[in-house]
């Protein structure tokens, strides 16, 4: 029940496309004739937009394209569509996610010119197996030459705001190993905080009284963690308050009353899984800030 908050995907479309727009063969450009003298150009009437974020275009057309997508994947693991909630507006919340990033990166001095993109299409050619196989996915998934380029562009730029937001995440940082005990009143945890006080072991405690199943048979052991990774903040705040061997006060969470015992405490390198934790953290906190600092406008009804 008090266990590490779950890794989660960072956007439902922050993964890299695999396709090979370089080799496919660029549709042709007529070329126009002459002007006449009194010719006046077209104004270009704008793609409909989904969003627009600080300007910026979301069109409607790869707005659905990444609907039409993500339902496919559902369908292909056996998911209801029916039992994933709003996930028209998740896509579209990704999109804008992605573009904020995105223009991070830009605002940063970093983007991607063509040769850059091209280079990069060829080694994802490369790696999928030549131009015909990266032809037929970019068919299966319903790109043409333009849309994955541009969804190529957007989403490497926001991997590299990604690694700049969160790349400072690589410890060594202070931690504890900490143990608990749940139960469901304030009245039941103090009575066993005058055992513990009286000579009591926290941990037998735990194997008996305890509420928190996944922690129980172990004696309440948390193990080793850092600051930013336990579902209820408050045990994780209390936790960090502590000496070794300190038993806090009663606690009070989400899930009831906790009594906390800190067995040790050090800085320590971060594991793999809490690494991945705190640095999406790190990212959501920073996409958090940035939303509410754009001007975004949503253009349809998702």
């Amino acid at each position: 029940m008090l266990r590490r908050r779950a890794i989660l995907p960072l956007t439902l479309l922050l993964t890299l496309a695999l396709t090979g727009c370089g080799l496919l063969p660029a549709a042709a450009t007529p070329t126009p004739g002459p002007p006449t003298p009194t010719s006046v150009p077209p104004t270009p009437t704008p793609m409909p937009g989904a969003a627009l974020v600080n300007q910026e275009r979301i069109t409607l057309v790869e707005y659905e394209a990444e609907v039409q997508r993500y339902e496919a994947a559902q369908a292909e693991a056996g998911t209801e569509l029916a039992s994933l909630g709003p996930y028209r507006q998740q896509v579209l919340q990704a999109l804008i996610d992605l573009e904020l990033l995105a223009q991070a990166a830009v605002a940063a001095g970093d983007d991607l010119g063509p040769d850059e993109l091209s280079r990069e299409i060829d080694r994802l050619a490369e790696e999928l197996g030549g131009s015909e196989a990266m032809g037929a996915w970019l068919a299966a998934q319903g790109y043409d030459l333009d849309s994955f380029g541009r969804a190529l562009r957007r989403e490497l730029l926001a991997q590299l705001t990604i690694e700049r937001v969160a790349g400072q995440l690589i410890g060594p940082v202070e931690q504890v190993h900490a143990r608990h005990l749940l139960v469901a009143s304030r009245e039941e945890a103090e009575a066993l905080r005058g055992q513990i006080e009286a000579g009591a072991d926290l941990g037998e405690l735990a194997v008996t009284q305890s509420l928190d199943l996944s922690t129980r048979v172990g004696g309440g052991d948390l193990g080793w963690f850092p600051r930013g990774v336990l579902t209820q903040p408050a045990v994780e705040e209390a936790a960090f308050a502590l000496a070794p061997d300190e038993v806090s006060q009663v606690v009070e969470s989400d899930l009831g009353y906790h009594l906390i015992e800190v067995i040790e405490r050090e800085v320590r390198p971060l594991s793999a899984n809490d690494l991945r934790r705190l640095r999406q953290a790190a990212v959501e906190e920073w996409l958090a800030a940035e939303r509410q600092r754009a001007a975004i406008e949503i253009l349809i009804e998702p």
